[in-house]
């Protein structure tokens, strides 16, 4: 169970997880060596999984972000693993998730250009069989950010 003070913990270090353990117990009104063990008790439970550092996509040459959308025909869990193996392998798809609804999966695919898109359709229809694909082009990034919301923590 987690209190107040931890979601403040939380919030700072999800705005930068390179903030010093001393600036941390300043703005959350503790002791740095209680301060330090809350921050150990949130990693041991699980609350903080990992330190990350986010790259700016611009500098790291993949600006563009396609949305692709796939239909199946196949739900066996031996297509399940080829589909994957063939998306675990292109570290230009950053996520997929599997959805209700009209489509089965949506990649997020980051790219350096909107064309280079076909190369990684290419390798994946090679690798599995889909019964459709398509793409959504970002236009704009309106509201993007790697934090989660911390009210409903328990």
């Amino acid at each position: 169970m987690i209190d107040d003070r931890d979601r403040k913990i939380l919030e700072l270090m999800q705005i930068d997880a390179r903030i010093s353990v001393s600036e941390l117990a300043n703005r959350v009104s503790l002791s740095i060596s209680a301060c330090s063990r809350r921050i150990q008790k949130l990693e041991e439970a699980g609350y903080i999984s990992r330190h990350v550092a986010v790259l700016d996509r611009e500098k790291m040459g993949v600006p563009t972000t396609v949305y692709a959308l796939v239909k199946t025909a196949h739900h066996s869990d031996e297509w399940l693993d080829q589909f994957r193996k063939a998306i675990g392998d292109l570290p230009e798809i950053v996520e997929a998730h599997r959805l209700t609804g009209h489509y089965d999966y949506i990649l997020k695919i980051v790219l350096p250009r909107v064309e280079h898109y076909d190369v990684i359709y290419k390798q994946i229809v090679r690798k599995v069989e889909l019964f459709d694909m398509s793409a959504a082009i970002s236009m704009e990034l309106m509201k993007g950010g790697t934090s989660i919301p911390l009210g409903y923590a328990r």
